[in-house]
């Protein structure tokens, strides 16, 4: 008898371990989507100045072409 309660303490020891450590590892997924959603907002951002600035570019390059044929 006395075996028994013992390992029940002992589950129960290990099953309040176990929920500890889903709660970090929850916490740590919420902080992980957080940090990801962040880091990709960031490189769609970056991602779209470069777009502008190659458009930019192109712009410039075609204005440049036409004012030289014109002056031609």
């Amino acid at each position: 008898m006395r075996v028994n309660v013992d390992k029940v303490l002992e589950r129960d020891q290990k099953l309040s371990e176990l929920d500890d450590r889903a709660d970090a590892l929850q916490a740590g997924a919420s902080q992980f989507e957080t940090s990801a959603a962040k880091l990709k907002r960031k490189y769609w951002w970056k991602n779209c100045k470069m777009w502008a600035i190659g458009v930019a570019v192109v712009v410039l390059i075609i204005i440049i072409i036409i004012v030289w044929s014109v002056s031609s």
